[in-house]
């Protein structure tokens, strides 16, 4: 897409003067315009928003008070949707970290899919402009990611995004007010199948990133609130279940059908009580975790056909379970070997059964 077809949205909290030399550098790129929000800025820091809107080309919104970058970023939308004709939105932070040369490459970048783009610093080892503490964090939050969404995205923390003017509505109801609103921007995409392209930005930490306004402790437990909150949720429900079904395993294991012989089955040995026990403890376990997994877990207001998937799933999963249980509960002789092998089994289908049920039993509401 061309420049001039653009916008590049800036959201600001008391900048320096590296922002007004980023702004007339993208100027002389030629973007058809460019969007800075002062987030509530202190009143000595007006003047550089006053050299700002007096740019040809440059265009600055004003809060009063301090929302947050996530606030910030949606009075942009609001306005590039309302009062412009702008093709293509590109997101860049004020603090000097962004080059025109990479907000320009996401720029040329965009297409008619609607897909959002995210600039992707270099985290490896072989880079030396990255402090330690970010290389780290980093990493992790990648990784969490994969795990919990199965997207693999080498730079969650990007400030450099782009995405075509046809996503605003769509991004206007990502929630989160501060910095968690980007985190929280790329669950929404993971959950409405919306692509996500990293495309390699330079790396540029600037003082060891000592302007930036995120706040270590409060701000990332704002964004691992929302990485990790249908997990947690997930995990409670799973609890629940976990400890229903095993107080009906045991009942069953070692009271009611605590005498039943172990039978050998195309050579293969199995423990009867447990082939018997572990079928019957999910049929009550299993109804209250799809309830909980519907209403808290994945919070799914409407999901037609999700009963019918998660029988499926129920299904498989006990077959699977059961069998494995059955056969390994044979060389075990306490008490105590027997739970912890049912807690080895079930932790392993639970994490298997998470991605499942978030992506095809309780799929998020297409918007």
């Amino acid at each position: 897409m061309r420049p001039q077809d653009c916008c590049v949205l800036i959201p600001s909290l008391s900048p320096d003067e590296r922002l007004p030399q980023y702004v007339e550098e993208l100027l002389k790129a030629d973007y058809g315009l460019i969007l800075v929000v002062d987030d509530g800025s202190a009143p000595e820091y007006q003047p550089i928003f006053e050299r700002l809107s007096q740019m040809d080309g440059c265009h600055v919104l004003h809060h009063d008070v301090n929302h947050g970058k996530g606030q910030a970023l949606r009075t942009g939308f609001e306005f590039i949707m309302e009062k412009t004709k702008i093709q293509g939105i590109i997101t860049a932070d004020a603090d000097g970290q962004h080059t025109v040369p990479d907000t320009l490459k996401l720029t040329q970048a965009l297409s008619d899919k609607e897909e959002l783009l995210l600039g992707s610093r270099d985290f490896s080892l072989k880079s030396k402009q990255v402090p330690p503490k970010s290389r780290i964090g980093n990493r992790i939050t990648s990784w969490v990611f994969r795990l919990l969404y199965g997207r693999w995205l080498p730079d969650t923390q990007t400030g450099l995004r782009a995405f075509r003017t046809a996503l605003v509505p769509a991004m206007l109801q990502v929630k989160g007010d501060r910095f968690e609103y980007e985190m929280n921007q790329l669950i929404f995409c993971a959950n409405q199948k919306i692509p996500m392209t990293a495309i390699g930005i330079e790396t540029v930490y600037l003082d060891e990133n000592k302007s930036s306004h995120f706040h270590p402790i409060r701000d990332s437990w704002r964004i691992y609130k929302l990485l990790l909150g249908s997990f947690l949720r997930y995990s409670a429900a799973s609890i629940i279940s976990f400890l229903l079904d095993y107080l009906i395993l045991s009942l069953l294991m070692f009271w009611i059908f605590k005498d039943q012989p172990d039978i050998t089955f195309l050579g293969i040995p199995f423990s009867v009580k447990a082939l018997i026990a572990a079928p019957i403890a999910r049929l009550f376990s299993a109804p209250v975790n799809y309830l909980l997994n519907k209403n808290y877990a994945f919070q799914v207001k409407e999901s037609k056909g999700s009963v019918k998937r998660y029988i499926i799933l129920a299904a498989c999963s006990l077959v699977v379970t059961t069998l494995l249980f059955g056969y390994l509960d044979h060389f075990v002789n306490t008490a105590f070997l027997h739970i912890l092998l049912k807690v080895v089994i079930d932790v392993a289908m639970y994490m298997i059964n998470f991605r499942i049920q978030k992506a095809w039993v309780f799929p998020a509401e297409k918007v």
